[in-house]
C-alpha cells in the first residue's frame, strides 16, 4: 500500500479534493435525500470556511502528493479530553486499499499525542458496515445503535 498522509486541509487542498468527488450512497439512510454531487467552486469555499473552529481540525488525507479523502476530529472538548472523528473517502477508486484504516490511526495518534485527547469517538450511519468494520479493526469499541447511527469510542 502507499504511504498515506495526514495535512491540515488549505483552501487549495479542499477545491483539488472535491472537484472529483463522488457521493456514497452508503452514508444515507434515506435515499430520497441521496443526490449525486456536482462541483461548484463556491460551494466547496463556503464547505471549507465553515469548518473553520477552534473545536475542529480538518485534515487531507493524502496519497501520492494529492488529496483522496478527509477526516476531521471535531466537537474538540479540551476540558473532557475527547473528540469526533469523521472521515470521508473521495470516490470509490480510493475504498477498499486500506487507506481509511491507515488515516484513522493517525489521527487516533494526533487526537493523543498532539491534542492530549483521553478519548475519541465516532458514529455511523446503520447501513455504512464498511466504516463500522474499520472503526472495530483500529480498536473502537461499540457502544450503542441510536436512530439511524451506530455509536462507538476508543478511549486512551
Amino acid at each position: 500500500m502507499e504511504e498515506i498522509s495526514l495535512c491540515i486541509m488549505t483552501r487549495e487542498l479542499c477545491q483539488e479534493l472535491y472537484r472529483d468527488w463522488k457521493n456514497d450512497p452508503a452514508i444515507y439512510m434515506d435515499m430520497d435525500k441521496f443526490e449525486p454531487y456536482h462541483y461548484n467552486e463556491a460551494v466547496v469555499d463556503r464547505y471549507f470556511d465553515s469548518r473553520q473552529s477552534p473545536s475542529r481540525v480538518l485534515f487531507a488525507i493524502m496519497k501520492d502528493s494529492k488529496p483522496i479523502g478527509e477526516l476531521q476530529l471535531k466537537q474538540i472538548d479540551r476540558e473532557r479530553k475527547e473528540c469526533t472523528l469523521s472521515i470521508h473517502l473521495q470516490n470509490d477508486s480510493v475504498k477498499g486499499h486500506g487507506y481509511g484504516t491507515a488515516a484513522e490511526k493517525l489521527a487516533l495518534k494526533y487526537a493523543f499525542d498532539t491534542l492530549g485527547m483521553n478519548a475519541v469517538n465516532a458514529d455511523t450511519v446503520i447501513k455504512n458496515t464498511r466504516s463500522q468494520h474499520v472503526l472495530e479493526k483500529i480498536g473502537f469499541k461499540y457502544i450503542e445503535e441510536k436512530g439511524d447511527f451506530k455509536y462507538y469510542r476508543f478511549d486512551r
